[in-house]
């Protein structure tokens, strides 16, 4: 399936599979939040939309255009920053393109999932980017005034990736008493005993070596029963860069990092 990203004339964006990495998790005692699987592909699950030029930004708590105030850092630069076009705290990002996605499918817009930035947060918009010939943008809305807020270079400002439009609403949520299905309630029992036992025997023994100090079931995708991984258990995403063929100029974000 393609997702195709119709660039206005003039806009150079810098785009990227998104990371699995934060700083925060690094900066964990052995990196252990690094064990946490879920948060490993929710940070990789789409692509970053990097911002070109680093600045700062405050807002007054009035709800007008001007009371956001935007400076650069570096006073060389001509990169259009982000603006306060519509009031109410919220500082907005123009994505000058049209995404372009297959029929019946959406683009989630968001912050990146997993980053904090202290006095401000993402605001999170689902766009039929299937047919709409529209621009988009990415905001953020202060959370409190009186605090400058930094967007350093090449830190992420937006964050997507296609779902489909029709099938969350095919589902059938319902509530089940455990026992209803026993599987499911063997294989809860199996893994709070083993884990019980587990965390027992660290607390009295504790592990040398990092990668015992986890039971890593889910991470193998394995269930207490020994039984091979599940089919399709996904540890890691490789998201495909953007094809740059038709603008060979266009930058080349780095992969990694936060």
């Amino acid at each position: 399936m393609k997702l195709t990203a119709y660039l206005h004339p003039g806009w150079r964006p810098y785009i990227r599979p998104a990371p699995s990495t934060r700083n925060w998790m690094d900066a964990t005692p052995e990196a252990f939040a690094y064990r946490c699987l879920p948060l490993n592909i929710a940070n990789a699950h789409g692509w970053e939309l990097l911002n070109p030029s680093a600045f700062e930004a405050i807002w007054t708590g009035a709800t007008g255009t001007e009371a956001i105030t935007i400076r650069r850092i570096d006073p060389q630069t001509t990169t259009p920053l982000a603006e306060s076009i519509f009031g109410q705290g919220v500082l907005t990002f123009h994505v000058e393109a049209i995404l372009r996605t297959p029929p019946g499918w959406n683009l989630w817009v968001g912050g990146a999932p997993n980053r904090f930035k202290d006095g401000i947060a993402p605001l999170t918009g689902v766009i039929e980017t299937d047919w709409s010939p529209f621009t988009f943008t990415m905001n953020w809305r202060f959370t409190r005034p009186g605090h400058w807020v930094r967007f350093d270079a090449m830190e992420p400002f937006g964050f997507f990736f296609p779902v489909q439009r029709a099938a969350l609403e095919q589902f059938e949520p319902e509530f089940a008493p455990l026992h209803a299905n026993p599987d499911i309630e063997q294989g809860f029992t199996c893994w709070s005993q083993s884990r019980t036992a587990f965390n027992e025997a660290t607390r009295k023994t504790p592990p040398t070596a990092p990668a015992d100090k986890w039971q890593k079931h889910y991470y193998r995708g394995m269930d207490m029963t020994g039984r091979p991984p599940v089919e399709g258990h996904c540890t890691k995403l490789r998201l495909s860069d953007f094809d740059r063929t038709a603008f060979p100029d266009l930058p080349v974000p780095q992969r990694g990092g936060d």
